[in-house]
């Protein structure tokens, strides 16, 4: 008899999920932490993602959410979108949705719904998720989904490593001219020894 696994259609391996190069990014970055309630389900997932991934954690709800969010570093959240049995308005997931938002704006989300969920799909990517995955899934496309959401983490992180690099260089540049060049001043000024403000100076260029 076909166990529950194999019942749901996911397929553990296929060919371009096997390709080293093509998914080698995801095992260059922190994360993914993957939430879902279905047991078969969670295993199936991390069977697809583990050789592909730095580290992938498991979840079978979204109790604790923020908390580990706030230890761990992810890169990517694979959220499903209930977890009540019996209940399918997916507001389990939206809620979910908006906390990963709220806690850090930065990380993407991908949704994983059964096939009569895709309208819900839809109204969560206008929500801000990234994409979402139909149940049951293939697996090369469960990997692209991945790896693009960690592509845009990583977008996102830069974008914001870069504008507070330039809010701290203005910050430097104002206080060094109020104090016309003056090391110690300026220093004071920011809160920082004179090392740490000479180490900042270097990194900007100034």
């Amino acid at each position: 008899m076909l166990n529950r696994r194999a019942a749901l259609g996911f397929r553990l391996r296929c060919p371009e999920a096997d390709s080293p190069a093509r998914f080698k990014i995801m095992n260059e970055r922190g994360g993914i932490l993957i939430i879902e309630d279905d047991a078969d389900v969670l295993r199936a997932a991390r069977i697809a993602l583990e050789l592909h991934a730095k580290r992938v954690e498991l979840a079978a709800s979204p109790e604790g959410l923020e908390r580990r969010l706030q230890n761990n570093v992810f890169d990517a959240v694979l959220l499903d979108m209930n977890f009540v049995s019996g209940v399918r308005d997916g507001n389990a997931g939206l809620d979910a949705l908006v906390r990963i938002q709220s806690f850090d704006p930065s990380l993407a989300v991908v949704l994983m719904t059964a096939f009569g969920g895709v309208a819900l799909a839809v109204e969560s990517l206008k929500r801000g998720a990234v994409d979402f995955i139909l149940k049951p899934w293939r697996n090369d496309k469960l990997l692209a989904a991945m790896s693009a959401a960690m592509n845009i983490t990583h977008s996102r992180r830069q974008a914001q490593t870069q504008q507070l690099d330039a809010l701290e260089r203005g910050a430097i540049e104002r206080a060094l001219a109020r104090h016309e060049g003056n090391i110690s001043l300026a220093a004071s000024e920011l809160g920082l020894s004179r090392p740490a403000l000479y180490r900042r100076i270097s990194k900007h260029g100034l």
